[in-house]
This record gives structure tokens, sequence and C-alpha cells, in this order.
């Protein structure tokens, strides 16, 4: 395929560890001339933000494209194709363009976009990666029964015993070049054995499974696997295969302002309470310290935070929390925003 420029697709459930894995692609990129476009729901760019503080060459922020509030798998004529364009407008132009989606997308929907004529001949697809959070897999958080949902519904086809989330994930893995096993080093040798047997058994394809934590593998793995995934579709099946569009019906996301924070410990324990008691999936954002200088980014899946500071405010900026929150549909946004912002 020559002339064709690579572009790898990192999916992976809310939370999985997509945005550490691509920061630290891009700061051993080696001298690689490399482009980004991040979908995000929710209107605060928390995942850009992150890379573009990476300090590499490739995490300036001409070679990141930035579409939030939609799901890039349904808006591909609107947001994707002309995020393309203009980096192929670039010179020089990126040596590979990685696709990171949002943890509610389905990869095969973009991969589709790719069989558009005015893509095919400019880009192939090197890869699907999907990275998924070992340590909830381990938990069964994306199937509530499958034995028991399998055995329902056929005694009778009409009943829909589907998880919305446990869709996403299989979809997710259906599609796979390269499954990252992230944070295992949460785990003991006997759950992550079993978590790899479990996401072996549910693809019917042999597809090469990575362990790590933090993200940390060498970008020539992730990066040059030449799956060419556009011609390789028919094997990548998906739990929406039959439909002609698919939404996200499922799930709520909002954004919640705060004040500055005097007690970043106090805190981060209240967004683990409040993540248990309204069944949050995930949480991120910015945290203003009130007694620091620098921002604190905080990252949660369902009660797990992490944080960290992560760069200083810059003086042309306002200082302000902001948190995005998502939930299943339903979630409690009022009774959400109004425990994080209790005094």
């Amino acid at each position: 395929m020559p002339g064709k420029i690579p572009v790898t697709i990192v999916t992976g459930f809310l939370g999985s560890g997509k945005t550490t894995l691509i920061r630290h692609a891009l700061i051993h990129a080696h001298g690689r001339r490399l482009a980004l476009i991040i979908n995000e729901f929710g209107d605060v760019g928390v995942d850009g933000d992150i890379l573009k503080s990476c300090g590499a060459t490739s995490c300036a922020e001409e070679n990141i494209v930035e579409l939030t509030n939609g799901c890039i798998c349904c808006t591909v004529a609107d947001d994707f194709a002309p995020a393309i364009s203009a980096l192929l407008a670039r010179e020089p132009k990126p040596e590979h363009i990685i696709i990171e989606t949002s943890g509610l997308a389905l990869p095969k929907p973009l991969v589709k976009a790719f069989e558009w004529p005015e893509l095919r001949a400019r880009l192939t697809v090197d890869g699907v990666i999907a990275v998924v959070d070992a340590s909830a897999v381990a938990d069964g958080r994306f199937a509530d029964d499958p034995e028991e949902v399998a055995r329902q519904r056929q005694a009778d086809p009409s009943l829909d015993h589907e998880n919305p989330l446990e869709e996403v994930y299989e979809d997710q893995l259906l599609c796979a070049d390269m499954i990252v096993l992230n944070k295992t080093d949460l785990l003991s040798a006997t759950d992550l054995a079993r978590v790899k047997a479990e996401i072996t058994q549910a693809i019917p394809r042999a597809v090469k499974i990575v362990e790590t934590h933090e993200g940390r593998i060498d970008p020539d793995v992730l990066l040059g696997l030449k799956a060419a995934v556009e011609d390789d579709l028919a094997r990548r099946p998906s739990h929406h295969d039959a439909e002609e569009g698919h939404d996200h019906d499922d799930f709520d996301t909002f954004v919640v302002d705060l004040p500055a924070i005097g007690d970043a410990d106090a805190f981060v324990a209240r967004l683990a309470e409040v993540a248990g008691k309204h069944e949050v999936l995930r949480m991120k954002g910015f945290l203003d310290i009130a007694s620091k200088p620098m921002r604190l980014l905080v990252q949660g899946v369902g009660q797990r935070f992490r944080r960290e500071f992560d760069r200083p405010w810059r003086q042309d900026e306002a200082r302000r929390g902001r948190l995005v929150v998502i939930g299943e549909k339903g979630v409690d946004q009022s009774a959400i925003a109004a425990a994080l912002l209790a005094s």
C-alpha cells in the first residue's frame, strides 16, 4: 500500500488507560511524526489537555485534533472526515495518525469510514488496539451473568437481556488486532490468567494480548501492524452489524464546575463515595487546589481514583475545577452535583 498513511485506532472501555497509553507512545516516538484525533464525550477536553502537556514534539497542539460532544463513530461525515482532511493538508504530512475513541464508541463503524474512496485512496487502518482495564474485568464489571443470559435468550428469543456496557466492551474486543491488558499490577497471577482466558474465549480469531501497567508499551509494538483493517471487516463481528446505526442513549454525561478545593485528600475521598452511591461509571477532570500553583488532574473508574499535578496554572487562564461525570441513563445528576459541591 505505497503512499498510504497508516492509522491506528485506540479503543477501550471507560477508564481503561487509552490516554496514558498514547501519551507514553508520543513521548517515546523516536522522532516519528505522529498526529492525533481525540474523541471525548462532554465539553471538557481532558484527554486532549493531558496529551498536549506531555512535552514531546508530537504533543504539540497543531498535531492534535479534538472532537467533543459526540461519538466519532456516529459523526463520521460531519466531524471525522474534515478532521482527517485537515491533518493531511499539513506539510510535512504526518507519518502515522492515532485516533483515540471515547470509551463509549464502537470501533467498527469508524473503520467502515475508511471504505470511502476519498479516504481509502490515502489512508489504511494499520490496526485496532483495544485497551482493557484488567482489574475491572476481573471484578466482572461488563457482564452480570453471561451464562444465565444465554440460557434465557435461547428459551425466549424475544427477550432482550443485553447489558449495554457488555456490548460496548465486547464489540471493542471483537474488532481488535491487539488487546492491551492494562493495570495488570493490580491483579494476582491467578486472576490475570483468568481474564486472559475469558478474553481469548470471547474472540473467534487469534489476537495478540499484551500485558502492561501505566500504558508502558513501546510504540514500535503498537504501530506498524499492517493489518489493513478496512479490508478485513468480515472477520470482526459486532452486536450492531444488522443495525443502520447505533446511539448512546444508555449513558448520561454532564459537567460539574467546582470552586477551589482546600483538602485534596478529603475531596478525592468524597469523589469515591459519590461514585459508589450513585453508580457513576467514570469521572475525570481538573481541580483547583487553593494552596498549590499546579492544577490537579483527577481520573476515576467506579470508586477507584488516581490523581496527579499535571502542570502549573497559566497566567492567562481562570483557575477553576471542572469534572466530567459519566453514568448510565437516568443517573441523578442534581444529587451528584450537590454532593460534589457540598462544603
